[in-house]
């Protein structure tokens, strides 16, 4: 698969200007450089792993170690324990964690030290957790076309910007649940990447890795009128940017906006508090109930594993035992 590279090392260091460094923290900072150049990953893993490591070194900065050589595994353990103890959900927890073992792994790789603290390290394994989705009626109400219908007038830039982010909406949420692609996905679009005449869309997801994706039905309706009629709206009198979605500033629209667009027509439709990745989640759950392969989502949805789309198959079943109580006409009879 195609890899789209990192144009430049990620600005996000763990070291700050007003702080001495340490050998840690300059390990740190060389290690995220790692992750950005030969490793290719994404600016939002940068960032996150960044986060992760600086609050793991103020841990150990506490503790009095800065050095790699004195980092034991009841200081990773404590560190952990302490991450539990502040309430950080446990997908935060397992990300922090993943940061600290590659950390020391390539300390190690790299002959800053001999001490692997993490070599051994056992954590417990968590329950999986059901994905949230929505149900088929939901997805209908949300998408409805009475939701994106315009009611302002238009003639004036400001109306018309408004119409122009209606649209872009409507875009972007088919798209979501349509194509079930990942909020960065989703910003991460550039023009090139739509093939509406081949119904497909290339797609980069995490660590850059390209896959293509069908678009087909209303998702590739409303995008391609989206594209014909409203993006230039939003793009004019600002600089050229291939970004498929923009802000009304002409801009490539950002994942925050998004997660504030899917929440609010959310609220809409009745389901408060949706996510940008519950329609992700969605696609997957109804995709399977319809019938679909299971690798065919996993490709679907850039898994690396089929494990992880495995998890999809837990809400496939409650469906199906769902519909098994509906239907079955023993399904509710007591014994005699």
């Amino acid at each position: 698969m195609a890899v789209r590279r990192p144009t430049s090392l990620s600005t996000f260091r763990v070291s700050l200007p007003d702080e001495p460094p340490t050998a840690l923290s300059r390990a740190a900072d060389d290690y995220l450089g790692y992750l950005s150049i030969e490793r290719g990953s994404s600016e939002n893993t940068v960032e996150a792993y960044g986060r992760d490591l600086r609050r793991y070194l103020a841990y150990l900065a506490g503790e009095g170690i800065t050095e790699p050589d004195e980092v034991t595994t009841a200081a990773v353990e404590g560190h952990i324990r302490a991450l539990e103890e502040a309430g950080l959900a446990p997908t935060s927890i397992e990300r922090a964690v993943s940061a600290v073992k590659g950390f020391h792994r390539f300390m190690v790789n790299e002959q800053l030290t001999e001490v692997h603290p993490t070599a051994d390290l056992v954590l417990p394994r968590k329950p999986d957790r059901l994905p949230d989705v929505i149900s088929h009626e939901q997805a209908f109400a949300l998408l409805d076309e009475k939701m994106f219908a315009w009611h302002g007038g238009r003639t004036s830039r400001r109306e018309r910007l408004g119409e122009a982010a209606l649209k872009r909406d409507q875009a972007m949420l088919e798209v979501l649940y349509g194509c079930g692609l990942r909020v960065s996905e989703l910003c991460g679009l550039d023009m090139g990447d739509v093939l509406l005449h081949d119904e497909l869309l290339r797609v980069f997801g995490k660590g850059s890795k390209e896959r293509v994706v069908p678009i087909l039905g209303t998702a590739a309706r409303a995008l391609a009128a989206y594209l014909e009629q409203w993006r230039p709206v939003l793009a004019e009198g600002h600089p050229v940017t291939p970004a498929v979605f923009l802000s009304a500033r002409g801009t490539r629209i950002t994942r925050q906006a998004v997660h504030g667009i899917v929440e609010r027509y959310g609220s809409y439709a009745g389901i408060e508090g949706l996510h940008p990745h519950t329609l992700r989640h969605s696609c997957a759950t109804h995709l399977l109930e319809g019938g679909a392969d299971l690798r065919i989502v996993q490709e679907l949805l850039g898994h690396a594993d089929i494990s992880t789309t495995q998890l999809y198959t837990h809400v496939d079943r409650a469906h199906v035992r769902m519909v098994y109580l509906e239907a079955h006409p023993r399904a509710h009879a007591r014994a005699e």
